[in-house]
């Protein structure tokens, strides 16, 4: 690497809900926060695609986790 080139990290997500499937990418040079944009960029997708078509929200029980 010479000086002044940073690397970036690239992520690429995919995620599935009731047959709909998004993709999201991001890259920052900290792998972490390109991980986590991509995730909420994906669920944001899932989410805007949940109420264009009307479907009822799921709600999310910590409970079913374990």
């Amino acid at each position: 690497m010479t000086e002044g080139t940073h690397s970036q990290a690239t992520v690429s997500v995919r995620m599935e809900e009731d047959g709909r499937i998004v993709t999201e990418q991001s890259a920052n040079t900290d792998s972490v926060v390109a991980n986590v944009k991509a995730h909420v960029a994906a669920l944001n997708r899932l989410v805007l695609r949940r109420d264009k078509t009307g479907t009822d929200r799921k709600e999310v029980s910590y409970k079913d986790a374990g």
